[in-house]
C-alpha cells in the first residue's frame, strides 16, 4: 500500500508404473489435488491486477496520473472545507474510490509483492469462501483499510493505491484456521480443498495459539517499523501506507466469521484436537 505517486503450482506427480494390483485400487490411491494450485476466484482477481497495471503502463503519463485521481484514495476529497479544488469523479469518486484504490498499483514490485503475499493465504480463503464471497471480502477490507487512512491521514493531497489493505485481510481471515491441523500451514494437511475447509477456531481460541500470536507479532512489528522509519518503497520515493495495513488486518480477523460459510454448528463439532492445539493456563 503506497501513498502519493508510489506506490505453482505444483505438477501433478506422473503415475508410477501398474506394478501391482493394488496400486489399481482408488480407495488405496485418492486424487489429490496439489496444494499450491490458483482457484478461479483468485486467478481472476490476479488476473484483474495485472490487466489494469499493463493498461496504464501504456498510458501516457498525464492520462495514467488521472487515473490515480480518479479511482485512487485521497483524503483531502472528503475536506469540507476545500471549496475550490475539485477532484476527479465528483460525488462518486466519493464512494468508489473506497474499494479502486486498491485495483491500482505504483510499480512491478508493488504488484509483484502484494501478488507474492497473497499467493498462500488468498489461495486458501478463495477456496473456502467461494468466488462470491472472496471479491466482497476483498472488497470490505479495502474499504476498511481507506477508512483507517482517512482517519489518520484526514486533508491529505496525496493518493493511495495498493491492494496490501486487501492483501492484508485475506492474511488475517486465514490464520483463523491456517494452523489447525490438516490446514496449509499445519505439518499434518490434506489436499488443497480440504486443508482450506478444516472447520476454523473461534477468535478467542485463535488467539491462545502461540502460532498465532507469533504470527501477529511479526506481521504488526513489520508494519509498525516501516510506519515509524518512514521507510520509502521503490525509485518514487514513496512510503508505505501502514495504518491502511492494519485496517484491512483487523477487518479480516474480526469479519471472518460473517464471511465463513462452514456453519458454527459443523466448526463446534468439529474443534481441532488437543494434540494439535496447545492448552493454555
Amino acid at each position: 500500500m503506497h501513498r502519493g505517486t508510489k506506490h505453482a503450482y505444483l505438477e501433478h506427480r506422473s503415475p508410477e508404473p501398474l506394478q501391482t494390483v493394488a496400486a489399481l485400487d482408488p480407495s488405496e490411491n485418492p486424487p489429490r489435488e496439489p496444494i499450491l494450485t490458483l482457484p478461479g476466484a483468485l486467478t481472476a482477481y490476479v488476473g484483474l491486477l495485472a490487466v489494469i497495471h499493463v493498461i496504464r503502463a501504456l498510458l501516457p503519463v498525464d492520462l495514467d496520473y488521472w487515473i490515480i485521481e480518479l479511482f485512487g484514495f485521497i483524503p483531502k476529497r472528503y475536506d469540507q472545507t476545500l471549496l475550490s479544488m475539485p477532484f476527479p469523479g465528483g460525488t462518486g469518486a466519493e464512494i468508489w474510490t473506497f474499494v479502486t484504490y486498491s485495483l491500482l498499483h505504483a510499480n512491478l514490485s508493488h504488484i509483484g509483492f502484494n501478488i507474492l503475499w497473497l499467493l498462500p493465504f488468498g489461495s486458501a480463503l478463495a477456496r473456502r469462501f467461494g468466488a462470491v464471497r472472496f471479491f466482497l471480502f476483498m472488497a470490505v477490507t479495502a474499504i476498511a483499510g481507506a477508512a483507517a487512512h482517512l482517519v489518520t491521514h484526514e486533508h491529505e493531497l496525496a493518493p493511495m493505491i495498493g491492494a496490501s489493505a486487501s492483501v492484508s485481510g485475506a492474511m488475517a481471515a486465514a490464520i483463523r484456521f491456517a494452523f489447525v491441523r490438516g490446514s496449509f500451514l499445519s505439518f499434518n494437511r490434506g489436499d488443497a480443498d480440504q486443508a482450506a475447509r478444516v472447520p476454523a477456531l473461534p477468535l478467542l481460541r485463535a488467539l491462545r495459539d502461540p502460532r498465532v500470536i507469533g504470527f501477529l507479532a511479526v506481521w504488526f512489528g513489520v508494519n509498525i517499523i516501516f510506519g515509524m522509519g518512514s521507510i520509502a518503497v521503490g525509485s518514487e520515493g514513496a512510503t508505505v501506507a501502514w495504518q491502511a495495513h492494519i485496517g484491512g488486518f483487523l477487518a479480516g480477523l474480526l469479519l471472518f466469521s460473517l464471511f465463513d460459510p462452514i456453519p458454527r454448528v459443523q466448526r463446534t463439532a468439529s474443534e481441532p484436537s488437543p494434540s494439535d492445539m496447545p492448552d493454555l493456563h
